[in-house]
């Protein structure tokens, strides 16, 4: 359950600061997790929903997932160790806030996971700047930080303890106010001005048709498209449909692309073939990539299965002929070999008697 709750932070994250083709995006999600076969802490960095850093406690350094990130050492040589000092000191001080919400919700076992997603957005037209901090405890809304109001808000009852200490320190707020609007964002411009070419780059994707059974829903697949700004959708007879049909989220690919699906509900008669297809479409590419539904393109267990009963028939039948072939040529041979050598000649290749008459 906490595993689901991950994946749906970070999809919810996404979703609230998607960007648009002015407006770029740094975030940061930190997690501690006691879930068994999980590092018990990562950290995990997205520039535009480009996955950029990573930093787990089985390996203890902060690592870059492209070669471009690395550019950033260029002004300041010592970044990585700076990065990985820093990891490795959220990595105390999350475990020490477990301990602490273990004790203020009363738990005594199980396991939990604390998850704080920061981060902030710059507009490169206006100049424009907002920042963010929001911190989940097993997979529930703890407290956040609202930057207009320079304040915390208690998600949970058990927050406000957390929000009054944090409002009452003096200039805590400020120092946060300061790293939102002028730490963050400046570390921003440096990723999008070092990965320009990566970040503005355009990949279309493979499309495909699947289905689980002759029952299930038709998905359109699209998956190794980037920038994320995209849109998937069914239509029929020309006209798009929303009716029987269910989008599928936008998730990230280990690459830097993205992969996002939408089901269709449909008897699939020949009647209804060719009537339906799916279309993709890429911000910033004018053509569509259209994919008409036919049974014969719909990759689905049943095909697959048929596809491999097959093949599994071709591979034992050719062996089969091959031995029957082999068997009639050595019989002939033996039949041959049987006859008197006067009759023997009657069978010599046609080439040797033309030249015998020409003789």
């Amino acid at each position: 359950m906490i595993g689901m709750n991950l994946l749906a932070f970070f999809v919810l994250a996404v979703q609230i600061y998607s960007v648009t083709p002015v407006i770029h995006t740094l975030n940061y999600f930190n997690t501690a997790s006691q879930v068994a076969k999980l590092p018990e802490y990562w950290e995990a960095a997205y520039v535009d929903g480009v996955q950029i850093l990573h930093f787990d406690s089985n390996h203890r350094k902060m690592r870059a997932k492209h070669d471009w990130v690395d550019k950033i050492t260029q002004d300041d040589p010592h970044y990585w160790e700076g990065e990985t000092a820093g990891s490795i000191h959220a990595e105390q001080v999350f475990k020490v806030d477990i301990e602490l919400l273990n004790k203020r919700f009363n738990q005594t076992g199980g396991v939990h996971m604390l998850q704080v997603m920061s981060g902030c957005e710059w507009n490169d037209e206006t100049g424009e700047v907002d920042g963010w901090q929001h911190y989940s405890y097993d997979g529930e809304d703890f407290i956040s930080f609202e930057l207009k109001t320079m304040s915390w808000i208690a998600a949970h009852p058990q927050a406000f303890i957390t929000k009054l200490k944090w409002d009452q320190i003096d200039g805590y707020n400020e120092v946060w106010k300061n790293y939102f609007t002028e730490m963050l964002p400046f570390e921003l411009k440096k990723h999008v001005s070092n990965g320009r070419e990566f970040l503005t780059r355009t990949e279309l994707p493979t499309v495909s048709l699947l289905q689980k059974t002759p029952s299930s829903p038709v998905t359109c697949h699209a998956t190794g498209f980037y920038p994320r700004t995209s849109d998937l959708f069914w239509r029929k007879d020309g006209q798009e449909i929303h009716e029987d049909v269910e989008m599928g989220e936008t998730l990230p690919n280990h690459d830097g692309t993205f992969q996002t699906t939408a089901d269709l509900k449909v008897e699939l008669t020949p009647a209804a073939e060719g009537r339906y297809e799916c279309v993709f479409k890429l911000d910033g590419v004018r053509e569509e990539m259209v994919t008409k539904l036919h049974a014969k393109s719909i990759l689905s267990n049943v095909r697959i299965q048929e596809e491999e009963d097959r093949k599994k028939a071709v591979a034992i039948a050719v062996p089969l002929v091959v031995l029957a072939l082999v068997a009639m040529a050595v019989a002939a041979g033996v039949f041959l070999a049987k006859r008197p050598k006067s009759q023997q000649a009657n069978y010599a290749p046609a080439s040797s008697i033309s030249s015998s008459e020409q003789d």
